[in-house]
């Protein structure tokens, strides 16, 4: 069984405390490590900061997204605006793409042509407290994401646990590099950064294409929705189960089987007190539940049509 989800409205102040404190660490990471960069002329140094500077302009879009998604439902966004955060996800991918492509690039550069590292404890210095602010970031972000399912915030924090990474591959490269006197170790570095960045953004694309997609949500939590559903013993046959993620919103419906003589109003009773079991679980759940006449139910048309035999079997897939 999944944990109780909270509200949009907390959802919203979640994300928006998080995305802040993302902006804010990207914006002091961008600074410190452009300053570095000058300073010693590190391959790997302008790879950690190009990658912070993409981060700053997806924390940007996230932090936006976010804002965006938790907006009610409109005359012409009846569903709500939740996929903006996927679309922001999206964003972020393509900019770890761009990132990775740029970095190969200056360390493939940087092997043909090698040149000795400048201003080497300042650079150290700084990705060390590059390290020490990602992490503290990733820490929170975590938090947030153990209380709400935001693909944007989720997408962000991929990014910033490659930036992780990075920082560490990139601290390690510019110390070996001029304690050892191997130029080469800069520019290896920052091949490493870039592979690290292709995988991420490869994770990132998948988890906002799912949503886009409108995949279903994981089979335990399913599960958990024909349970709530069912607990009433006047409503049996869970069956045509379709759910999907929108941002902070998740939209359920359902067929259910109920006493063909129940009246109107009582089997409107029925449904809602299904209703009221499930949003306790899932406070921001939009749920339809279709009512279908115990054992003379006929199949429903339309372009996702159950079967004859579905009907007749009650399945609750």
């Amino acid at each position: 069984m999944s944990s109780t989800r909270i509200t949009p409205t907390e959802t919203a102040a979640l994300t928006r405390q998080v995305t802040l404190l993302s902006v804010a660490t990207a914006t002091v990471l961008v600074t410190i490590k452009a300053a570095a960069w000058l300073a010693s002329d590190s391959t790997a140094m302008l790879a950690s900061m190009a990658d912070s500077g993409l981060d700053l302009v997806a924390s940007l879009a996230t932090a936006f997204a976010v804002r965006y998604a938790v907006a009610p439902p409109d005359a012409e966004h009846r569903y709500g605006h939740g996929k903006a955060e996927a679309f922001a996800s999206l964003i972020q991918a393509g900019l770890v793409f761009a990132s990775a492509a740029l970095i190969a690039r200056e360390a493939v550069g940087d092997f043909l042509t090698p040149h000795p590292l400048k201003a080497e404890g300042w650079a150290v210095a700084v990705m060390a407290i590059s390290t020490v602010l990602t992490g503290l970031l990733l820490t929170a972000q975590t938090r947030v994401l153990r209380r709400t399912a935001s693909v944007a915030v989720s997408g962000d924090r991929a990014h910033y646990a490659s930036d992780l990474a990075s920082n560490v591959i990139a601290l390690i490269g510019i110390a070996a590099s001029a304690w050892l006197g191997v130029n080469g170790l800069d520019a290896a570095a920052a091949m490493a950064i870039a592979a690290l960045l292709l995988w991420s953004a490869v994770g990132v694309f998948r988890e906002a294409a799912n949503q886009l997609m409108d995949r279903e949500l994981p089979d335990n939590e399913r599960a958990e929705i024909v349970a709530l559903a069912s607990a009433d013993p006047r409503l049996t046959d869970i069956h045509q189960l379709r759910t999907r993620a929108s941002g902070p919103y998740v939209h359920i419906q359902m067929h259910a089987a109920l006493d063909p003589d129940l009246t109107l109003e009582a089997a409107h009773e029925v449904i809602v007190a299904a209703e009221k079991r499930i949003l306790e679980v899932f406070p921001a759940a939009d749920i339809i539940i279709h009512a279908d006449p115990r054992g003379r139910a006929e199949p429903h048309g339309g372009a996702f049509a159950e079967s004859t035999g579905s009907v007749a079997h009650k399945q609750t897939q």
